[in-house]
């Protein structure tokens, strides 16, 4: 008779997707995972699979957590552009952390047809709420109406990587901020 998994799944997953923010894939050995899983090897394998599906749990997890989090900063504020600034400080105050999103992109582009579908579902739900904020300033006379909403969200998008790279290259905090501010600016 198989014994019960004695840890919490969710806390288990949650650590490996800090490890893996912090050190990639490629990096991130077994070890590495149960030492921070806190759970054996078998757990590990029993439970995730593989170290690519425990990997591809993380990302999705993390990806989910991140999409949440700035559809919330682009709700917030009286005025769509009010939206559009805050998740633009959320993502210069959040940059010194590692982003899984972008890592996980650098690491493999689209070479991985199933990390590549959860980067597009992540990224269209993401794209989709900002081209309708981009949109709705534009009504609001906040953004040119010239400007196609869905290359100003691309470009949003863009500097969200931008800045996150920048943090991790050791951009200090004023450059950060400049650089948040710079896209914002450019919008008008």
């Amino acid at each position: 008779m198989a014994r019960p998994k004695e840890f919490d799944q969710d806390v288990a997953l949650e650590a490996a997707t800090g490890v893996f923010r912090e050190h990639g894939y490629a990096a991130t050995s077994a070890g590495m995972l149960t030492d921070a899983m806190n759970i054996g090897r078998q757990s590990l394998y029993d439970t995730f699979g593989d170290k690519w599906q425990l990997y591809c749990l993380a990302v999705q997890r993390y990806g989910d957590a991140e999409s949440r989090a700035h559809l919330a900063a682009l709700a917030s504020g009286p005025k769509a552009f009010d939206g559009l600034r805050q998740m633009m400080a959320r993502v210069v105050a959040e940059a010194r952390k590692p982003c899984l999103g972008i890592s996980s992109i650098s690491e493999f582009g689209d070479s991985r047809e199933d990390l590549s579908r959860l980067h597009e579902a992540a990224g269209r739900v993401l794209r989709n709420a900002v081209t309708a904020r981009i949109r709705e300033a534009q009504q609001q006379g906040d953004v040119p109406a010239a400007l196609d909403a869905g290359h100003v969200a691309a470009f949003l998008l863009a500097n969200v990587a931008g800045i996150r790279l920048a943090a991790r290259g050791g951009a200090d905090d004023a450059e950060l901020e400049a650089l948040g501010r710079l896209a914002l600016q450019a919008l008008r």
